[in-house]
């Protein structure tokens, strides 16, 4: 079976037809469970997220904030295994016909294999990978992996990369590129900064890509400033914070589902 880099990249298409920045929104697997994992990826979606990205839980986080990491702890406390990152984004996909991809550090794919992390992602229905921590040089293997079961490799690119760099990145890259906003880890901020922007031109200048921007966007008015400029606006930190200070399960659900309405109004105002 086919991954769904197809449809990842039709769902973005469709936003920019509608002259609008999608929405991306991210959790991690296993938080606060498993099952109720696949309930608050399914909320984000319903509420208005246009494509989700599930998180593998992981130790070493490099890139990710204190609200991230405590989901993340509190997943693998819970035992989260691979096998429940990809149930998760096979039920997302199945019950809401999304597309849904996996973020996660490269030791756990390189662990498991990654012909078949590719090849079980790929039957889940899955659209990609984003990879934060594959160097480009390094990533041959998974690259030929993800195209051969049709998913897309999401790189992420920095406001320290050069031009040089940005144009070998992207070129390896497929479905859209993740512009991390800001130098530092995930976590929502006071302002997204004008370093987002210029990474954006600087992007959009080496490839015809989709670039999607990421770190620090925690609300509506933040997410019409990034879509002004990018073509996909990305929010982790702040759908996590909604569950963890939920006062219980539910609460948190009817939470995260109306920050998904907020941030797709804002998506749609584009600063």
């Amino acid at each position: 079976m086919a991954g769904n880099i197809e449809l990842l990249s039709s769902v973005l298409a469709a936003a920019k037809a509608e002259n609008r920045a999608a929405l991306v929104g991210y959790l991690p697997a296993g938080f606060p469970t498993v099952d109720d994992g696949v309930r608050a990826v399914t909320a984000m979606l319903d509420g208005g997220c246009d494509v989700v990205e599930v998180g593998l839980p992981h130790s070493d986080p490099v890139l990710d904030g204190p609200v991230i990491q405590t989901a993340d702890d509190i997943a693998l406390r819970g035992g989260i295994r691979i096998t429940d990152v990809i149930r998760t984004v096979k039920e997302a996909h199945e019950i809401t016909g999304a597309p849904v991809l996996c973020m996660t550090y490269w030791n756990p794919v390189d662990a498991y294999g990654v012909e078949r992390f590719a090849a079980d992602l790929a039957a889940a229905g899955g659209a990609g990978c984003i990879l934060p921590d594959l160097p480009v040089e390094e990533s041959e293997a998974w690259r030929k992996a993800a195209e051969q079961h049709g998913l897309a490799t999401v790189f992420v690119v920095a406001p320290s990369s050069r031009d040089e760099r940005l144009a070998k990145i992207t070129a390896a890259g497929s479905g859209f590129v993740y512009a991390a906003s800001l130098m530092g880890v995930t976590g929502t901020r006071e302002s997204v900064g004008n370093e987002a922007q210029e990474l954006v031109r600087r992007t959009r200048a080496v490839t015809g890509l989709p670039v999607c921007v990421g770190l620090g966007v925690s609300n509506a008015a933040q997410a019409a400033e990034v879509a002004a400029f990018a073509d996909g606006v990305i929010v982790g930190s702040a759908f996590v914070k909604r569950l963890l200070d939920a006062p219980d399960l539910e609460t948190g659900l009817a939470a995260v589902r109306a920050l998904a309405g907020e941030l797709a109004e804002g998506v749609r105002k584009r600063g």
